[in-house]
């Protein structure tokens, strides 16, 4: 259901919240979430474009969440990138259906708004590990560089 642009919007969101505010390149980011770089930058710019991100050329420079993880819901970065479709009227343009959805429709439409509703409740910090208004987050894997420091000489 959710396409593969938008996979891959998340997992760069994601990563970006669990690197608080430091900027991190498009190669950075695509060897962290697994995205070949070329196609992650238009994923980002598309994130820069819907307000969720934002870049900065030059030394020093990257892609950084444009406010903070805890402010921004999962479904803000969908909306950005490829909004989940909402059924307004009959698909397959029925007379009978203009006033109302048939109940096949009006079911999947109801499908939709849970998994909005779903994707609204949760932020990027939530699924990032960083602390938020949830406790039951999933951590996001550690920087490698940030592992290895930590692991010591010898304890890869």
């Amino acid at each position: 259901m959710l396409s593969q642009t938008l996979e891959y919007a998340l997992r760069a969101a994601v990563f970006l919240a669990s690197e608080e505010s430091t900027p991190r390149t498009v190669s950075e980011i695509a060897t962290a979430t697994h995205v070949s770089s070329g196609y992650l930058a238009k994923v980002l710019q598309q994130l820069v474009r819907g307000g969720i991100a934002t870049s900065q050329r030059g030394p020093g420079g990257g892609f950084v969440l444009a406010r903070p993880a805890a402010e921004i819901a999962v479904l803000a970065v969908i909306d950005a990138v490829d909004p989940i479709p909402r059924l307004h009227g009959c698909p397959l343009g029925l007379a009978e259906h203009a006033q109302a959805l048939c109940p096949l429709h009006r079911a999947l439409d109801d499908a939709y708004a849970a998994i909005e509703r779903t994707f609204a409740e949760a932020t990027l910090a939530d699924l990032s590990g960083r602390p938020s208004r949830r406790s039951d987050h999933c951590a996001w894997p550690a920087h490698p560089a940030k592992k290895a420091a930590r692991q010591g000489p010898g304890r890869r």
